[in-house]
């Protein structure tokens, strides 16, 4: 044998091999459903609780795990039990999947899978984890985005009486800004509350809470005397032409969250909203979230980016894209008490994205 034919056989065993970890990654599918205990009672229009079941995914393959996150919203029908028996019958498919095709997977589980998009942004978000621990960049760089550019997230408070509303914005004093649950007959006194103890701005959320347009004309007008700087989803989702016809009456900016599901919900909402209230958990995850982004951008809305409660695995995945938007709402990891993970941290209200690989989670006490 010659030599140079001898120098070609480890390149080529190489070349087998790395082919063959390509071909047959053999992957690993876990799922878990983990309830999420929150630090105060979370009140909203449409609900009240003191924790939240999230479903989390482990997916595993050529010695990388990447972790992933869906929290289920009741409105939609979705729990963390039917995200999680949609995960395992999808065990198949995906234990046998290359996770460099991501795209692919998840467009055949899209295909494949009316709805859960809980359950879709759980296996989306272990993808992309997985694929930056492979690639070793944090996603944010992966998306060729400054961590820098992160913005500061408001620290949200929910609906209470007005004695625990002060006591719960005091505890928020290292948030610049707030963001205040809204949408009852309760209202007023809310704000009132909150303005008895901070001059901070404000950004309130009234969950489709109102179903009359004069009553949000009126509401909306007064909270602009208030120092609030936008209000989101006054109205239910279905009332775009009663929504633009609040628009037209009002000089604050009002933002979509219920009635922005999609990439394709977006187009229609333009003249109605002035931005898109953007959650990994409604879109189906971070590329969902992604498209999501650039088309609001395309037709000059605001674009923000929230959260449910859940763990800081889906709380840090969104922030990973935060350097994108203009608001963020990310906080749903610092209202429980029993958060699995550290990824993102906040310092006077700034995101700080982790620097490891994927999205840079770590377990605590690790």
């Amino acid at each position: 044998m010659r030599r140079r034919d001898a120098l070609k056989l480890p390149l080529a065993a190489s070349a087998a091999l790395n082919l063959a970890s390509a071909s047959d990654p053999q992957s690993q599918v876990e799922t878990e459903i983990v309830r999420l205990k929150l630090k105060h009672t979370w009140t909203t229009v449409m609900s009240s609780s003191d924790f939240r079941d999230t479903l989390h995914l482990r997916y595993t393959a050529d010695n990388f795990t990447g972790h992933g996150e869906g929290a289920p919203i009741s409105r939609y029908k979705e729990s963390a039990q039917s995200a999680r028996e949609t995960l395992e019958g999808l065990k198949p498919y995906l234990n046998s999947a290359d996770p460099r095709q991501f795209s692919k997977i998840l467009a055949e589980v899209f295909r494949r899978v009316p709805g859960q998009y809980a359950a879709k942004a759980a296996l989306d978000i272990a993808l992309m984890d997985w694929t930056g621990q492979n690639l070793g960049v944090p996603l944010y760089r992966y998306f060729g985005l400054d961590a820098a550019d992160a913005p500061v997230t408001t620290f949200s408070i929910g609906i209470d009486n007005p004695s625990s509303t002060r006591a719960k914005v005091e505890e928020a004093s290292q948030f610049p800004v707030l963001k205040i649950k809204v949408g009852l007959d309760s209202d007023e006194a809310s704000i009132e509350a909150v303005r008895a103890v901070t001059k901070k701005p404000l950004r309130v959320d009234a969950n489709e809470g109102w179903t009359n347009k004069e009553e949000a004309v009126r509401k909306i007008n007064w909270l602009e005397t208030q120092g609030v700087e936008f209000i989101e989803q006054p109205m239910p989702a279905a009332m775009i032409e009663e929504t633009r016809w609040v628009r037209s009456r009002v000089h604050m900016p009002i933002i979509a969250d219920e009635a922005c599901l999609h990439a394709s919900d977006i187009p229609r909402l333009a003249n109605a909203f002035d931005g898109v209230n953007i959650k990994l958990d409604k879109s189906g995850g971070m590329l969902e979230a992604y498209r999501m982004i650039q088309i609001a951008k395309s037709l000059g809305m605001k674009t923000m980016l929230g959260c449910m409660i859940s763990s800081s695995v889906t709380v840090t995945a969104a922030a990973q894209l935060s350097p994108l938007v203009d608001y963020a709402d990310l906080d749903g990891n610092l209202l429980i008490s029993n958060d699995p993970w550290t990824g993102v941290t906040v310092l006077k209200g700034k995101l700080i994205l982790p620097s490891g690989p994927g999205l840079g989670l770590l377990r605590r006490g690790n």
